[in-house]
């Protein structure tokens, strides 16, 4: 195998797509917080795409890694000896996969090793966007006041050691300090987060910790700076050391750090730059300023049945997306969520057909070749739960609607806080936002415990009666009978 390089390029197999570009010419103008494979995936593909075109040359992408872990220093690692490329496998549904070398990231930074390089390049004039992925329990907001929480314990370290941050507030409310200081003008804050004004959660974190540390820094902030909302889709499975070498060995690259993932792409972004932005709309965003409508029908159509097939499908017994959803039972719950719960309730953009939507996940989801992992959409639960389906959750509370499928939703994620599926085999769905004491409440027998835990707070299914009864129904017919039995009688009645 080839191993990848700037010196290797020309030597790579011909059937890979190489950058097109020169790459000594590159210069960083976008800084990315949490160099996850959506991100590479995502936004470094629009980018690599756009300096392809031209004209791009100053807009390249500086990743910044902000975890400590294993996994994350093996990225660190292999990044610099890559010279930053890595291998893109895009997979159809219907034909063969397509290899591409992504090489917009020209730079990578991991913060726990040197906090201060990091803040020297986001000190740098020419970083003028500054994007996240996160993930939608990242930003440290309480599910109860939506206030942001100065007390988490990483926080607690970055107000009181400034210059050595831990998080993401920490990093960016220093870095800003500096640049005022300096004159410099600040850069822009796009978050490419799955969750609802995405672009406003950001705002209130980072201006809230802010103000913790120096509120006229804050009152800066708000006045300079612009938070657009997003939205961003594509389903980008996590890669295995058996997908990596599954990877490398199709497209004949040593690649320490490939990803795959499916053929479709979307990002729809609000037009608010004033410290100017790539030419976005030329490779295929939408850039408007009713990101709402596709944010709405993206979390409560994508992101709120990737929770409804996951959990119930983990403690069926499966571990990849398409065999779940090829289960009869589980794609008939999905279209019965689709169509009863969710498409009466949302309003399409003008030229949007949801049901031509609906027909798409569908068949995304049924792609064979992207091989999606059951445990990745079922992990974190209580954060992704009321942000996806809380909405939808809500209304059919308040106007008195059929409650009974995203019951089965909450009691197939109460069944899969105990690790055990149906066939008796053991698995892991991590749910940091979860303590100890709420593990134990899920367990208590009387339903409304389980469902006024605090990551719940504010959808009202602990005081409806008619979702306690169908949560508690749900609840005790899986641990009995199973979870497709249960699921058969719900969908029959």
């Amino acid at each position: 195998m080839v191993t990848l390089s700037n010196a290797t390029l020309g030597s790579l197999p011909t059937a890979v797509a190489k950058p097109g570009y020169d790459r000594t010419r590159l210069t960083p103008g976008i800084a990315h917080l949490s160099v996850g494979n959506f991100h590479r995936a995502h936004q470094a593909v629009y980018m690599d795409h756009l300096i392809g075109m031209g004209g791009h040359d100053d807009w390249a992408l500086v990743g910044i890694g902000l975890m400590d872990d294993p996994r994350e220093r093996a990225k660190a690692e292999a990044f610099p000896q890559q010279d930053g490329l890595y291998t893109l496998t895009v997979c159809p549904p219907s034909a063969p996969p397509e290899v591409a070398v992504i090489g917009s990231i020209v730079e990578y930074l991991f913060a726990p090793a040197d906090p201060e390089a990091v803040l020297v390049r986001l000190c740098d004039p020419a970083i003028r966007i500054v994007t996240m992925t996160l993930t939608e329990g990242g930003y440290n907001i309480d599910d109860e006041t939506h206030a942001f929480k100065l007390d988490a314990p990483d926080i607690v370290h970055d107000l009181a050691n400034p210059t050595t941050p831990r998080t993401a507030f920490g990093y960016v409310a220093e870095a800003l300090s500096r640049r005022r200081a300096q004159g410099v003008a600040p850069f822009t804050i796009l978050s490419c987060d799955n969750l609802r004004h995405n672009g406003d959660v950001a705002k209130t974190a980072y201006t809230s910790f802010a103000r913790a540390r120096d509120p006229e820094l804050a009152a800066w902030m708000e006045a300079e700076i612009d938070f657009p909302n997003s939205m961003v889709d594509r389903i980008t499975p996590g890669t295995t050391d058996a997908d990596r070498a599954r990877l490398n060995e199709a497209s004949g690259i040593d690649d320490a750090i490939p990803v795959f993932c499916e053929d479709f792409i979307q990002w729809v972004m609000q037009d608010k730059f004033r410290y100017g932005r790539p030419a976005f709309e030329t490779v295929g965003a939408q850039m408007t300023n009713d990101v709402w409508a596709y944010e709405q029908i993206k979390l409560r159509m994508l992101n709120a049945s990737h929770s409804m097939l996951g959990f119930p499908g983990v403690i069926a017994g499966y571990r990849l997306v398409h065999e779940t959803v090829a289960d009869p039972l589980i794609r008939e719950l999905l279209m019965q969520f689709w169509n009863k719960d969710v498409i009466p309730l949302l309003t399409a953009p003008p030229g949007m057909s949801l049901e031509a939507y609906r027909d798409k996940l569908l068949e995304r989801y049924l792609n064979p070749a992207t091989r999606d992992q059951m445990i990745r959409i079922a992990t974190d639960g209580a954060s992704r739960i009321p942000i996806f389906a809380g909405d939808t959750i809500r209304t059919l509370i308040q106007t008195n609607g059929d409650v009974r499928r995203v019951a089965f939703l909450l009691a197939a994620f109460a069944r899969c806080l105990g690790g055990v599926d149906d066939k008796g085999e053991h698995f892991v769905t991590p749910e940091p936002r979860l303590t100890e004491a709420d593990r134990a409440t899920a367990k208590d027998p009387d339903p409304a415990k389980f469902l006024s835990l605090p990551v719940f707070a504010g959808l009202g299914m602990d005081t409806a009666p008619a979702f306690r009864e169908a949560f508690q129904a749900a609840r005790l017919s899986i641990a009995e009978r199973g979870t497709l039995a249960t699921l058969k009688d719900i969908l029959a009645s």
